[in-house]
């Protein structure tokens, strides 16, 4: 099992920058493929980005790609997003997950893929 607590959520201005981070403790890190979710008021959970055990692999929605840099470091049990370029509409609460799951047909951009999630942190952008 593995707890995870996000970190570095605020408010922002458009176009300005935000570091997540997501804390993992419990069970080793590197055994998990982590991503990233988020969830604006009144809509759906939606996949934001995601990463594979060793960090080699990587994944975007199509909103966020070539503004945001997901990646992990597995010595200090961290996962961290970088956006760059914030838009209003990237306003919402951002969680990061954990799925220790060894299947072949994992799918990276499916919430319900993920088994452990962390509390949510805030990220508010104003235009």
């Amino acid at each position: 099992q593995v707890q995870l607590v996000e970190s570095g959520g605020g408010s922002v201005q458009a176009g300005g920058s935000l570091r997540l981070s997501c804390a993992a403790s419990g069970r080793t890190f590197s055994f998990y493929r982590m991503g990233w979710f988020r969830q604006a008021p009144g809509k759906e959970r939606e996949f934001v980005s995601a990463i594979s055990r060793s960090g080699g692999i990587t994944y975007y929605a199509d909103s966020v790609k070539g503004r945001f840099t997901i990646s992990r470091d597995n010595d200090k049990n961290t996962m961290y997003l970088q956006m760059n370029s914030l838009k209003p509409e990237d306003t919402a609460v951002y969680y990061c997950a954990a799925s220790s799951s060894y299947g072949g047909s994992f799918s990276y951009t499916d919430r319900a893929q993920y088994s452990y999630w962390g509390q949510g942190t805030q990220v508010t952008v104003s235009s």
